[in-house]
C-alpha cells in the first residue's frame, strides 16, 4: 500500500504549502477531461483527498507518521535503537517487528517475531493498535508465505480477516486479503503439509463468513 507521501508525490519533509501544490497538481491529472478511466480516477481522487486531509492537518499528520513510523531527519534519535533498547519490554518489541517490516528488515523481523511467539503470554495483538496489528500481520503472512512457512501465514491471515469482519478496516484491499488465503489453503499449502493439517485449516475457513469463491 502507498503512503499518503507516496500517493500525492512529495517528500516526509515537505511543508504545508508544497502539499497544497502537490494536491492542485494531482487533482488536475485525476480530472474527467485527461483520465481516460473515470472508475479508476474516482478511486484515486477519494485516496488522494483522504491523504491531503491528513497530511495539511499538523495534529493528524503527525499521528499518522507516529502510527506509520514515518521519522523525519529533523528527528536526531535513532528509533530502531531506542526500540531494541527494551528487549523486555513486549510492545517495544512488537513495535520493532512493525518498523523492520515496513523499512524492509524482513529477516530481523521474523527472527525477533519467532523469539517472541516462543515466549509465554506473547500475543501480538495485545501490543499493538487494532490497524497496526491489522497492517503487521498481513506483512507478516506475506513474508511468511515466500519463505514457504503456510501455516505461519494462514493462522495470520486469520486473524487479519477475524478483525476485518469485526470491523472493517481494509475494505476494498480485503479481496486481496481472502484471495491470498484462497491461494494458500487450495493450492499452496496441500502440496506441502500433511492432509490432516490442511482439512483442519480448510474446516476452519469454512466457519469464516467469506464469499463461496
Amino acid at each position: 500500500m502507498k503512503s499518503y507521501y507516496q500517493i500525492l508525490d512529495v517528500e516526509v519533509t515537505s511543508s504545508s504549502e508544497q502539499i497544497k501544490r502537490a494536491f492542485r497538481r494531482r487533482a488536475k491529472e485525476l480530472h474527467p477531461d485527461v483520465n481516460h478511466e473515470p472508475g479508476d480516477a474516482v478511486e484515486a481522487m477519494q485516496s488522494l483527498i483522504r491523504a491531503y486531509e491528513t497530511l495539511i492537518d499538523p495534529i493528524r499528520r503527525e499521528e499518522y507518521d507516529r502510527r506509520m513510523m514515518i521519522l523525519r531527519p529533523e528527528v536526531r534519535f535513532d528509533y530502531r535503537d531506542f526500540l531494541r533498547s527494551r528487549p523486555d519490554d513486549y510492545e517495544f518489541q512488537s513495535r520493532l517487528v512493525f518498523y523492520d517490516l515496513l523499512h524492509h528488515n524482513e529477516d530481523d523481523a521474523l527472527d525477533l517475531y519467532d523469539r517472541l511467539c516462543e515466549r509465554d503470554g506473547f500475543d501480538l495483538r495485545a501490543h499493538l493498535d487494532r490497524e497496526d496489528f491489522m497492517d503487521c500481520a498481513f506483512l507478516l503472512a506475506e513474508e511468511y508465505e515466500r519463505r514457504g512457512e503456510y501455516g505461519h501465514a494462514f493462522r495470520l491471515l486469520t486473524s487479519v480477516i477475524d478483525f476485518e469482519l469485526d470491523k472493517p478496516y481494509f475494505r476494498h484491499f480485503f479481496a486481496e486479503v481472502t484471495e491470498k488465503l484462497r491461494t494458500l489453503v487450495c493450492f499452496k499449502m496441500p502440496v506441502s503439509m500433511p492432509p490432516q493439517e490442511v482439512i483442519l485449516c480448510i474446516d476452519e475457513v469454512l466457519l469464516l463468513d467469506l464469499g463461496r469463491k
